[in-house]
Order: structure tokens, then sequence, then C-alpha cells
């Protein structure tokens, strides 16, 4: 398998392993399929300095992932929040810690302070992946999303990317700074 930057061309493949999540599953909060020509504006809003990876096997997208802006506000643009999803019929292959070491590796090397991972609860999978590469868990949000007629809760995992990660350990290793 291999990984590399999404192009326009893997809009489709990427768009196909999403819209089965959104109309199956809770772990996309996202309600409503994407259209190509949506999938293709959301590759170009991560062609700077956010990004989006797909990983391969051969000519096969297998799956992909994404850095995001956390929130809109300036105090946060040194904040990046991940996205991985994987084709059904290529879990439990690696596909997800690639696609997510790629991901950290490409937050680090553009200069960003932490990845914050926002995953549906109970979605262990998730969890123990993100636990794998250092993120550790940092709360819950309690019922902040609805699907499927269901309350949905938030765990938010947090990899602070100054150091080397050491997994089941704090996200903030050093004391509060004022004025932080």
């Amino acid at each position: 398998m291999d990984v590399r930057a999404a192009t326009a061309g893997d809009a489709e493949a990427i768009r196909d392993i999403y819209n089965l999540e959104v109309t199956t599953s809770t772990v996309t909060f996202d309600m409503v399929p994407r259209t190509l020509a949506d999938q293709i504006e959301w590759l170009e809003r991560r062609s700077g300095t956010h990004a989006a990876v797909v990983a391969t096997d051969g000519p096969t997208v297998v799956g992909f992932g994404s850095l995001s802006s956390y929130r809109d506000r300036p105090a946060y643009n040194t904040t990046v929040e991940d996205s991985v999803y994987v084709h059904r019929d290529h879990r439990g292959r690696g596909v997800g810690k690639l696609v997510l070491a790629e991901l950290v590796d490409t937050a680090r090397a553009r200069g960003f302070h932490t990845v914050l991972g926002r995953i549906v609860g109970g979605h262990e999978a998730s969890i123990g992946l993100h636990g794998s590469l250092g993120f550790a868990m940092v709360g819950t949000e309690v019922e902040v999303g609805r699907k499927f007629g269901r309350w949905l809760d938030v765990v938010v995992m947090q990899l602070l990317l100054d150091g080397p990660p050491e997994p089941g350990a704090s996200p903030r290793s050093r004391p509060p700074v004022l004025g932080e």
C-alpha cells in the first residue's frame, strides 16, 4: 500500500467511501451524501495548508484522510482536526494507521501545534487507532449530535506535535504558561 496526496482524480473513490458512511453509520455526522462537485470542492479546500491523502493498493483507493481547520477564529490556526476513513472491504489491514501517520507527519511538517481527533462515542477502532499513535483522550462531549434517532457523544483525542508522542501520556506535558 502507498499513501499520497489526494487529487481531483480521486474524488469519486473518496466520495464512494464517505457516502456509504454518511448513509449507514454514525462515524460522520453528515446526513446528506456528497455530490461529485461537493467532493471536488472539498478536495480543493485541502490543497493548501490543510491536506487530503489517499491510501492506495495498486490503482484502488482503499482509504483517505484529511486535516481540516479546527475552528475559524485566528487563535486556533495552529490546531487541526483529522478525519480518517477506510473502505469497508479493506479494514483491519493497517490502512487507517498508514493514513493517520501520514496526516500527523504532514501536520508536523506544516508547523501545526496540535492535532485533534473528534470521534463518535463507542467507535473503539478509531479510538484505538488514535491511541496507537500517541493521541490522548482529553474529554467527551455528551449528546452533541443526533443521527438515526440516537443521541451521539464525541470523544476528543489530542496529539501535541512539539515532541515525540508517548502512548498514554497526557497531551499537555508541561504546566500552563500565563497568557496561553
